[in-house]
């Protein structure tokens, strides 16, 4: 294997957790639900923090932010003021035609009123004779060109320049009252100065601009393409834009009817007016959603007085009624395909500041791809699902460290296959038996860290002998003892003999050894109740925890000794080590069949012919069922029979030298009286504990080995 070594640069992206750190997050929730997906997807979700302090931020911590933003975006802007921005446009193409009339009349010495830019009706100092009519339209708008023309050829005389005084006036005044009376909403200005021949070339390019502007938003909020083209828009662009969306409705319609559209024919003829990166049908029709949503969100986040001004500015622009028609027919295929419902969502602005018309498009589009990632990361429950949000679009929307806590995220299940903790198989990820057994140190570390260190031994028995490690005591040596010579209290036992004096003189009797620890072996069977009591009390997480501790315990410290797993609830069976914490409560069955586990534990522990037997039995309730031939028979309460065979079962464990600690989880009355007759019978003995103080209780008694209470 080659490695390959750089300098630091500060771009390595270095996890501070480790893959121990990753499972003994895992630990507890894998313990309680027996579900690796589910402790994934709690981990994924709440984060989780190592040893040394450094947290993992989940995806919570990326909701919260998502929130913060939003909120920060909507206390900080008032919608509504979208539309003074629009008013102080126009006001300004209303005012600049204002005084080009003006000029204009300056310019041919007619008396003007008393201010035009000001939109006053009454003329000073002329007289009030009918104004002529020009016969065509041209007539209202004295060319130039041709007023020089007639320079050159000479002066006017005093009646040409006085009927030219009168058709400009006459315009003027026609124009200005035509100006007063403008609609007072927006859309309704906008639209009739649609149609309206202005006197001013800079007004006329104010409100051109102002047009295109609106056709920019809205027409291009719906196709990309556009956005562009609306600049410059011609007739032969209108056309391409009538039959394209003629085109995608044809294409829609096939769908809807179970087609299957031509969809790159349609992209090779109109993809102009949609961004490269579409690559299907259904990708176009969540874009056009989107486009639509967005100004949805926008005219539904408004004021209803602004969204009537609004949509009807929205409808003023579209001026071909074909188009018109096709467009909202386009809108209604859509609608079918992809209810863009999910897309769009009212904003409560509060702020103060104002905002244009395109940061209050390019706005909504924030808020709603904040809503996008939104509903991804609270649909990310999974490792897959992880994978489909896109690090990009955290980074633009939320910040490089966001990004950094997502890719986190994303790395946790590479890091525990990596480990060898978790598999993939057919059924998902699986905890593997090396995982099993981290998490047992875990919940060993756990229950241990409560003890005092001096707690806990290595099976330490009232008689001293050989076969174990050497301890500090010595004695003096006797005929078959290992000689692990004390040399030092040897000698001394030589001095105190002879007293001082070189050389020292060794008898028999000098010779001293040290003592040896008498190991003995044992097996267990771990017998843990797995009724329906037991899951609705929260006692079976923690007999959970302490069979996965004491497997860990037996496997580190004594590993000549052998623990068994027995479940029973209807029935018993046997579990092996690495299934412990994956088990799961079967909520269809019912009962406590203690029998059945004795009976099996007995099978078990008859394998074992020199070791110490034991059964450790933890429970919170009374047998309530037994076996007949291979059928479980429930009882509640606990009748004489289930009783009775239940104690015979103790009877044989006891004829075969096993002894039953019980470990009692509840203080029934029946319980208790039960505990008190098998105790009886096999002198073993009982305990009463708590959920939180199981662990303690077992694993200090089975390493002390002695008659108490653990307290």
């Amino acid at each position: 294997m080659w490695y390959t070594y750089s300098r630091w640069d500060g771009t390595q992206d270095v996890s501070p957790f480790t893959a121990d750190d990753v499972l003994d997050a895992l630990a507890e929730d894998l313990i309680a639900d027996g579900d690796l997906q589910s402790a994934l997807h709690r981990l994924f979700r709440w984060g989780a923090q190592n040893q040394d302090g450094q947290r993992l931020r989940g995806l919570q911590d990326l909701l919260e932010q998502i929130r913060e933003r939003k909120q920060r975006e909507l206390s900080r802007y008032r919608l509504d003021s979208l539309m003074d921005d629009l008013k102080k446009r126009l006001e300004s193409v209303i005012q600049t035609e204002r005084a080009g009339i003006q000029k204009r009349l300056e310019q041919i010495g007619a008396a003007p009123r008393e201010d035009a830019a000001s939109g006053k009706q009454s003329h000073s100092g002329q007289p009030q004779t009918p104004d002529p009519v020009p016969s065509r339209e041209s007539d209202m708008h004295p060319n130039p060109r041709r007023q020089e023309a007639s320079a050159d050829r000479g002066a006017m005389s005093d009646e040409q320049a006085a009927n030219l005084r009168r058709v400009v006036e006459s315009m003027a005044r026609r124009k200005l009252q035509f100006l007063d009376e403008l609609p007072p909403d927006f859309a309704g200005a906008v639209k009739a100065l649609t149609d309206y021949e202005f006197m001013d070339p800079e007004a006329q390019r104010q409100f051109q601009e102002l047009l295109k502007l609106l056709e920019q938003q809205i027409l291009g909020s719906r196709f990309e393409g556009l956005k562009q083209q609306l600049q410059s828009l011609t007739a032969q662009d209108l056309q391409r834009l009538r039959d394209m969306v003629r085109d995608l409705n044809r294409m829609l319609q096939e769908k809807l009817r179970g087609g299957n559209p031509n969809f790159q024919e349609f992209m090779e003829r109109h993809g102009s007016f949609f961004p490269p990166d579409i690559e299907s049908l259904d990708q176009l029709i969540e874009h056009l959603q989107r486009g639509i949503a967005q100004m949805q969100s926008l005219l539904d986040s408004m004021s209803p007085e602004m969204r009537q001004q609004l949509q009807d500015l929205m409808d003023s622009l579209l001026r071909d009624d074909r188009l018109k028609w096709d467009m909202a027919q386009l809108a209604a295929n859509l609608e079918r395909l992809m209810p863009g419902r999910q897309f769009r969502n009212r904003y409560p602005f509060r702020g103060d500041e104002s905002l244009t018309f395109e940061e209050a498009m390019e706005l909504m589009k924030q808020l709603q791809d904040l809503d996008q990632l939104e509903r991804q990361l609270r649909r990310a429950g999974s490792a897959q699902a992880l994978d489909e949000v896109d690090p990009a679009e955290v980074e633009r929307l939320l910040g490089p460290e966001a990004r950094q806590a997502l890719e986190q995220l994303r790395q946790l299940v590479q890091i525990l296959e990596d480990a060898g903790y978790v598999q993939r198989t057919s059924h998902g990820l699986e905890l593997t038996a090396r995982g099993a057994r981290r998490i047992g140190q875990k919940a060993l570390m756990d229950i241990f860290g409560k003890l005092k260190r001096d707690a806990f031994g290595n099976h330490p028995v009232e008689v001293r002998g050989v076969g174990g490690e050497r301890t500090h005591e010595s004695k003096r040596y006797e005929f078959g003892d290992p000689f692990h010579l004390d040399l030092e209290q040897t000698m001394m036992n030589s001095l105190i003999r002879e007293g001082p004096g070189l050389p020292l003189r060794l008898q028999p009797g000098d010779f001293e050894v040290y003592r040896t620890e008498l190991n003995t072996t044992s097996a267990t069977v771990l017998m843990v109740d797995m009724s329906r009591s037991m899951i609705l009390r929260g006692c079976f997480q923690a007999a959970k925890k302490v069979a996965i501790a004491l497997d860990s315990l037996i496997r580190g410290q004594y590993p000549r000794d052998t623990l068994y797993f027995v479940v029973f609830s209807d029935y018993a069976h046997q579990l092996k080590p690495e299934e412990i914490p994956t088990v799961e409560w079967d909520e269809s069955v019912y009962g406590t069949n203690m029998h059945h586990a004795f009976m099996l534990a007995r099978r078990l522990l008859a394998r074992h012919k020199g070791a110490n037997k034991q059964i450790i039995m933890i429970t919170d309730g009374e047998p309530t069922a037994h076996l007949e031939g291979s059928r479980a028979i429930f009882s509640y309460p606990p009748s004489y029979r289930t009783i009775a065979e239940t104690l015979k079962e103790v009877g044989r464990c006891t004829r075969e030298q096993i002894v039953i600690n019980t470990f009692m989880l509840e203080r029934g009355y029946y319980l208790v009286d039960f505990v008190n007759q098998m105790t009886k019978i096999n002198r073993g003995r009982a305990f009463f504990s708590t959920p939180d103080r199981l662990g303690e209780y077992i694993l200090v008694d089975y390493v002390a080995s002695k008659r108490k209470i653990i307290r």
